[in-house]
């Protein structure tokens, strides 16, 4: 099982609730983050939520997958969450 879906799950997130938050993240990874928040888990859960998306934009894809999601989007948001992380570290140099 997808480990981003497995800490969902841990954290009692409904079936809903998580094909909600891979549409966010297939749609706009930044406002996902936003979705999962909202969420109400647990801040240890959410730190291992948020590091997964951040730093294995593909566990995004294989969710995506694994839920029967439109896989075309997915490549939009990891375009995105591309830009983002490296507009990030230009920020920081």
């Amino acid at each position: 099982m997808n480990p981003i879906i497995e800490v969902l799950q841990q954290a009692n997130v409904s079936q809903e609730k998580i094909v909600e938050v891979f549409e966010a993240l297939t749609q706009n990874p930044m406002m996902a983050m936003a979705v999962i928040q909202g969420l109400g888990i647990p801040a240890e859960k959410l730190q291992i939520i948020i590091g997964l998306v951040m730093t294995n934009p593909g566990l995004i894809e294989e969710a995506v997958n694994e839920l029967g999601l439109d896989f075309s989007k997915v490549e939009e948001a990891k375009a995105k969450l591309s830009q983002t992380n490296l507009s990030q570290t230009k920020q920081g140099e």
